[in-house]
């Protein structure tokens, strides 16, 4: 009896411990913020439909997953090496080696292509071309990039904002310039959110050989400055949405107050240059983002 309980207690611990590697190979909250954008735009775009397709709908879902999942893994094993260095990363499966490069690379495998079949058959072809798009310059492009030069930013937006592209054309099967104008509403966002994440996390990026700050100078005022003015950008694009009557004042109202609440941490950290700041900008963008995509939402209901 004791020795059942025993080897009971064994193997949950085992498949506990199996689970946790794999949420942190796949980036579990990073991969669900991806999920729930995606969801959003797609009810954003499913307006007017009289009969939702839930089929549809939990296929975007599970296969957005499955590919963000997999771009997430391949960034690991491609990164595995240097977030040794790292004492945010160091403890993630692979450097501890708790993980194999093989194990992780057939999961990585095995999600994408299953994500993206899911994405083409049951919901549209559209969708899986965005999908395989993003998941290739993610893993492939941005990830080798970030070692090489600060570029690697303005490169990892694109597959950044792409998940409320693919909600909207999971549901609508087309792409013009309302999907569009998501994108860069999200696109131009990633960067005051990203530069604040270098910001907090330069020590760590440094030693890596990650260097993501806008300015060569790093924690400085220069890089203060650079994200000042994504904060003030990301106003007037996040408000195209309503000069092209795709949205109305609850959204407008809203892009533009959260917007203008943004550029008080963005200011402090010009005045004090320090992490307390950058933590605030990052939170900031991190509402920000949520608010005016459940607004954009809200407006249309």
């Amino acid at each position: 009896m004791f020795l059942e309980k025993t080897v009971k207690t064994d193997i949950s611990t085992v498949i506990s411990a199996k689970y946790a590697d794999y949420a942190s190979l796949v980036k579990m909250r990073l991969s669900s913020l991806v999920v729930f954008t995606a969801a959003i735009s797609y009810l954003y775009a499913d307006k007017g439909v009289e009969v939702m397709d839930w089929s549809k709908f939990i296929s975007l879902i599970i296969g957005g997953f499955l590919v963000t999942g997999s771009a997430n893994g391949f960034n690991q094993i491609l990164e595995r090496n240097l977030d040794k260095f790292m004492r945010r990363t160091q403890d993630r499966p692979l450097p501890s080696g708790r993980m194999t490069v093989t194990e992780a690379l057939i999961a990585s495998i095995v999600m994408g292509v299953s994500g993206v079949l899911l994405l083409g058959y049951q919901v549209n072809y559209l969708t899986a071309f965005f999908g395989i798009f993003s998941l290739l310059s993610y893993a492939f492009i941005y990830t080798p990039l970030k070692q090489v030069s600060r570029l690697a930013v303005f490169v990892g937006a694109i597959p950044g904002a792409m998940p409320p592209l693919l909600g909207y054309v999971a549901s609508a099967n087309h792409f013009g310039m309302e999907p569009g104008l998501l994108f860069a509403v999200q696109f131009v966002w990633q960067f005051t959110h990203f530069w604040a994440i270098a910001w907090l996390l330069n020590e760590d990026y440094n030693k890596a050989g990650f260097y993501l700050l806008p300015s060569l100078s790093g924690t400085t005022k220069a890089s203060a400055y650079w994200i000042m003015a994504s904060s003030i950008i990301q106003i007037p694009v996040s408000i195209l949405l309503y000069t092209y009557n795709y949205v109305g004042e609850i959204y407008l109202v809203s892009a533009i107050i959260m917007g203008i609440w943004g550029l008080f941490p963005a200011y402090k950290l010009i005045k004090n240059c320090d992490v307390v700041s950058a933590k605030k900008v990052m939170l900031t963008g991190f509402l920000y983002i949520m608010v005016i995509q459940v607004m954009m939402l809200v407006d249309k209901i």
